[in-house]
């Protein structure tokens, strides 16, 4: 099935949002992944399932370092 991931369309098998980050070799706790504009909350990656035309937004953590 096609969904769009970061605004690119792809082919992907189906499944859960926990299943795309796995094919992608993503770890789930480093990565905030919105789907059709609502935020998925890491409790619900693996049952949350993606359907066709689905947006996917994924976005990384990065950490701000300052210096005091």
């Amino acid at each position: 099935m096609q969904v769009k991931i970061n605004g690119k369309a792809e082919e992907i098998s189906g499944g859960s949002v926990l299943d795309l980050l796995q094919a992608k070799k993503i770890e789930p706790q480093m990565v905030a992944v919105e789907v059709n504009d609502t935020m998925v909350d890491r409790d619900h990656l693996a049952t949350t399932y993606l359907k066709e035309g689905d947006r996917v937004e994924l976005g990384t953590k990065t950490l701000v370092w300052t210096q005091s």
